[in-house]
């Protein structure tokens, strides 16, 4: 199994991330994938911002939008890795 972190291996950790971050990170990893993705769904939601009815109505016309113009042929989307790498150029950490 992968466990690169947005495309950094766990090598490139140690560039990326504090001691502690990288200690939770760690024991994280080791969880079995339900946990995991428990662990990381409290995580979103601690910095998600309160809920406002206004953005997540746009945001639901935009993904409604999208997913309509994937099914019309308008879009292919892009792949995950593509995706990716383009969020860590962004970041810088890439």
């Amino acid at each position: 199994m992968d466990r690169s972190i947005g495309g950094a291996s766990q090598a490139t950790l140690p560039m990326l991330m504090a001691h502690p971050t990288q200690d939770l990170l760690a024991a994280a990893l080791s969880l079995p994938e339900g946990e995991r993705l428990r662990l990381a769904s409290e995580l979103i939601a601690s910095v998600e911002e309160p809920y406002d009815d206004a953005w997540n109505a746009a945001w639901l016309e935009e993904l409604e939008r999208r997913e309509q113009a994937v099914r019309d042929g308008g879009s292919e989307g892009n792949a995950w890795a593509e995706v990716r790498a383009r969020i860590l150029a962004r970041l810088g950490a890439g």
